[in-house]
C-alpha cells in the first residue's frame, strides 16, 4: 500500500467512524489529518515529508501499526495520546492520558506569564500536568538572557509530575533551579513567588464528565472545577495564592470563557489589583491576570 492509499483509506475509515457516533460527530473534521499524523508515527518521517512522497510504499510493520492505531483513533482517543506527543509553544511535549493534551488556547497564557516576568524573579506553575506551561515560560527566559531565580513546578498527581520531569529534561535540560512539588494546590508548597502561573481545573462538573464521553480519556481530575459553576478549585487557589505571593507578584489563570469574568471578580475580592482578562486565540476569554499589593 502506498502512502496515498493509506492517507485515502484510514482518513475515510475514521470520518465515518465518527459521522455515525453524535458523541464524536465534530472530531469528523480533523480525519485527514488524524491519519497523516498516525502515519508519520509510523513511518517515523515528517508530514511534509509524505506529501510529497505519496507514492512511496508502506512496509508491513508500519501498515500494521497504522491499522492498530487508526482503530484506536476510532474509539475517540486523540492522536497525541496514540503517537505520545504533542507540539505546543514550538516544543514537543511527550503526552499520555495521566496529563491533559496541550491546547493553543492555553499558548496565551505563555505568553503573558513570559512578558510579567522580570530578570531574576521566581516562579510557579501550579496545576502543571505535562510542564508544557512552565517548560514553554522557562525555556523563553533562558533563551532572552533573562534568568531565574527560581522555579517551582506543581501538581497533585504523581503521574503528571513524572511526566513533566521528563518534559523538562527533554526540552530545557539540567536546569538545576526546577523543584517539582506534589501537592494539592499550595498545601505542600512553602515558598513565596513574584508569579505563579497556573491552568487548574475549571469546567463545570457536568460539563467534564460530558466532555469525556466522546472518548478523549483526558483526566477528569484535570478538567473538573468540582461545581457547577467550574469554580470551586480556582476559589482555593486565588485564596491561597494571597499567601505564596510576594509583594506586587503576579497571578495569571487560565479559566473558561464561561466564568473568566467571575474568575476576574474572585481576584479583586481576594485583593489583587490590575485584575484584566486576556482572550484566547479565538477571541474568547481565557486568562485572567492580577497584581497581589500584599
Amino acid at each position: 500500500m502506498t502512502i496515498q492509499e493509506a492517507r485515502t483509506i484510514f482518513s475515510k475509515q475514521i470520518e465515518e467512524s465518527f459521522k455515525n457516533s453524535p458523541q464524536k460527530k465534530e472530531q469528523a473534521r480533523t480525519a485527514t489529518l488524524d491519519a497523516d499524523l498516525i502515519i508519520c508515527n509510523a513511518i517515523q518521517k515528517e508530514r511534509s515529508w509524505i506529501l510529497f512522497h505519496r507514492d512511496e510504499k508502506i512496509d508491513e510493520t508500519a501498515l500494521k501499526k497504522i491499522e492498530s492505531d487508526a482503530e484506536k483513533r476510532k474509539t475517540g482517543l486523540p492522536v497525541a495520546y496514540i503517537t505520545g506527543k504533542k507540539e505546543f509553544f514550538g516544543n514537543e511535549f511527550f503526552v499520555t492520558t495521566d496529563v491533559l493534551i496541550p491546547k493553543p488556547d492555553t499558548e496565551i497564557l505563555v505568553e503573558k506569564t513570559i512578558e510579567t516576568i522580570l530578570d531574576g524573579e521566581s516562579f510557579c506553575d501550579l496545576c502543571t500536568g505535562s510542564g508544557c506551561v512552565g517548560i514553554s515560560v522557562l525555556k523563553s527566559i533562558l533563551e532572552s538572557g533573562k534568568k531565574i531565580k527560581s522555579a517551582v513546578f506543581v501538581d497533585k498527581s504523581t503521574a503528571a509530575l513524572k511526566i513533566a520531569k521528563k518534559n523538562a529534561q527533554k526540552i530545557i535540560g539540567q536546569f538545576q533551579k526546577i523543584e517539582f512539588i506534589e501537592s494539592d494546590l499550595f498545601s505542600a508548597v512553602p515558598q513565596k513567588f513574584d508569579v505563579i502561573a497556573t491552568n487548574p481545573p475549571y469546567v463545570p462538573t457536568k460539563i467534564a464528565k460530558l466532555l469525556l464521553e466522546d472518548g478523549r480519556n483526558e483526566p477528569l481530575l484535570a478538567l473538573d472545577g468540582l461545581s457547577d459553576d467550574g469554580l470551586f478549585v480556582i476559589k482555593n487557589l486565588v485564596f491561597q495564592s494571597t499567601a505564596h505571593l510576594k509583594k506586587n507578584g503576579r497571578l495569571l489563570m487560565e479559566t473558561g470563557e464561561y466564568n473568566a469574568n467571575a474568575a476576574a471578580d474572585l481576584l479583586n475580592a481576594a485583593g489583587f489589583s490590575d485584575v484584566k482578562i486576556e482572550r484566547d486565540l479565538a477571541g474568547n476569554l481565557r486568562v485572567v491576570c492580577g497584581v497581589f499589593v500584599g
